[in-house]
């Protein structure tokens, strides 16, 4: 069954399909380790067209996952400056991840 799923973690919505892989906030999980995610907004199948909104989340629908790597993404320069004044701070971020990959969806 083709199905997609909108769920939401760390404060942003992702679009799934089983087979998936992607990046998320960091979660506090082992690699290897399967969990469910619970906050699932929308389900969809797409061969027949139906959809199930949730209001805000879809009743009893989840996402089952596994955590394939856990790391931090290039470094990004983060720039301060005031003209004139001699101002000026440079700051280096680097952002935690957790990849994931999109194992089963169940409504």
């Amino acid at each position: 069954m083709s199905q997609i799923a909108v769920i939401k973690t760390g404060g942003k919505q992702y679009k799934v399909k089983e087979g998936d892989v992607l990046k998320v906030e960091k979660l506090p999980e082992e690699v290897g380790v399967k969990f469910d995610f619970s906050e699932v907004l929308l389900v969809a199948d797409t061969k027949s067209g139906n959809a199930n909104i949730g209001t805000p989340t879809v009743s009893g629908a989840k996402v089952s996952a596994e955590i394939v790597e856990q790391g931090r993404d290039k470094k990004i320069k983060v720039v301060k400056y005031k003209p004139k004044t001699r101002y000026k701070v440079v700051r280096g971020h680097r952002q935690p991840f957790t990849q994931v990959r999109i194992t089963k969806i169940t409504t």
